[in-house]
């Protein structure tokens, strides 16, 4: 029972009825003009629904009284940009009409005929209402007095249902909107994706470069080498600050302009942060790295960032062979380190998979892993 009761204590039962109510309203004023032609009104919807506009109010209407609180996506509240969005709500407009006349009646004369029937039990003669204009005055009638109000019941929870399923079909978005809102979900997925690798990258290569110089500080007990340390620590830790921050300006702003990010041209930086690392750093960079289109020099250096990062987390100061290479259709990166005795090798990280993400974003392809005793990180990204 209390379950059945349920719609009852629901306020969106009652704004539902309401929104059932409002076309009603124009219909009882033109009932006042000319009662003899009540499909005036029904007739003057067609030209008004093809309006793009009343497409935005129909939404935000039906938002508020059918899903109060929800701000459904399947209603949608942008106006009418193809022929098939006008009839479509064209076609609600005049449901709306019906599905709120019958709402009215119900509403008006199912309380009614209950009273009516709860007067015949009493020993009344019924009267107002032409259905129980023949019966007669019997106690019997008392125990139907309850069906009309199990009628309105169904009615309003029953008709609630059926006008926010149809307006979830009929106002729902087009195609072109689904398709829209689809795009617009994908590039923000995408730049999450690419603020999460960026992340990564800048603060991963900063906390390992400084693990392993205060690693390294502690082994060699030397006050010179230990300042040195601490001096590579503090800078990456300032680069490392400097990128944590373009990061959070762009989860602040809607918009940011991508050029503020690192490039190959920057490269030198990570260079000498691996050489203060305390590994040998042998690197030969061939073609003109600066003419490099933006999204591919952005990339390669977030490759090369993350293949230096990868050497001094499970390799340490180790000699490591750095090649870029720009040519005439493509920016080859190499970056090359020995396999220390017993690694595993393993090729499932989150960095490693990233490089090869960032490869396959600009149509380029990446490869991870060992070859001759070697760890190699070898990115082809195409300039074309």
């Amino acid at each position: 029972m209390a379950r059945f009761l349920r719609p009852l204590l629901r306020g969106t039962t009652y704004t539902r009825l309401l929104h059932l109510w409002v076309p009603m309203l124009a219909q009882s004023v033109w009932m006042f003009v000319d009662m003899s032609r009540p499909w005036v009104p029904a007739l003057v919807l067609v030209p008004v629904g093809l309006l793009p506009a009343v497409r935005v109010g129909e939404g935000v209407q039906a938002r508020m009284l059918l899903t109060p609180g929800q701000g459904d996506p399947d209603i949608s509240v942008t106006p009418s940009a193809s022929a098939r969005d006008r009839v479509r709500t064209v076609l609600w407009l005049e449901l709306r009409m019906v599905l709120g006349g019958v709402t009215a009646c119900a509403s008006v004369w199912l309380p009614v005929m209950a009273v009516e029937l709860a007067r015949c039990g009493w020993g009344r003669a019924p009267s107002g209402v032409p259905v129980l204009d023949r019966l007669g005055p019997h106690p019997a009638y008392a125990l139907l007095a309850p069906v009309p109000l199990l009628a309105l019941y169904g009615a309003v929870v029953g008709l609630g249902e059926l006008v926010t399923g149809c307006a979830r079909r009929l106002l729902g978005p087009s195609a072109a909107e689904r398709l829209a809102a689809l795009e617009e979900r994908t590039e923000q997925l995408l730049e999450r994706t690419r603020i999460a690798r960026e992340l990564h990258d800048s603060i991963g290569h900063a906390l390992t470069v400084a693990v392993v110089q205060a690693g390294a500080a502690r082994a060699a007990g030397d006050p010179a080498f230990t300042d040195r340390a601490l001096e590579a620590v503090e800078e990456t830790g300032r680069a490392a600050l400097a990128d944590l921050e373009r990061v959070l300006g762009v989860l602040r702003e809607s918009e940011h302009p991508a050029s503020a990010r690192p490039t190959l041209a920057d490269a030198e930086r990570l260079l000498e942060s691996a050489r203060a690392s305390g590994a040998e750093v042998d690197a030969r960079v061939t073609g003109p790295v600066a003419e490099v289109a933006g999204p591919v020099s952005r990339e390669g250096y977030r490759i090369l960032q993350e293949a230096l990062t990868n050497v001094l987390r499970h390799a340490g100061a180790v000699p490591v062979r750095v090649r870029v290479a720009v040519a005439a259709d493509a920016l080859r990166l190499e970056v090359r380190n020995p396999l220390p005795a017993g690694a595993p090798g393993a090729t499932r990280g989150s960095g490693l998979r990233g490089i090869r993400e960032r490869a396959a974003l600009l149509g380029g392809s990446a490869r991870t892993g060992p070859d001759g005793g070697e760890w190699q990180v070898r990115a082809e990204l195409p300039l074309g």
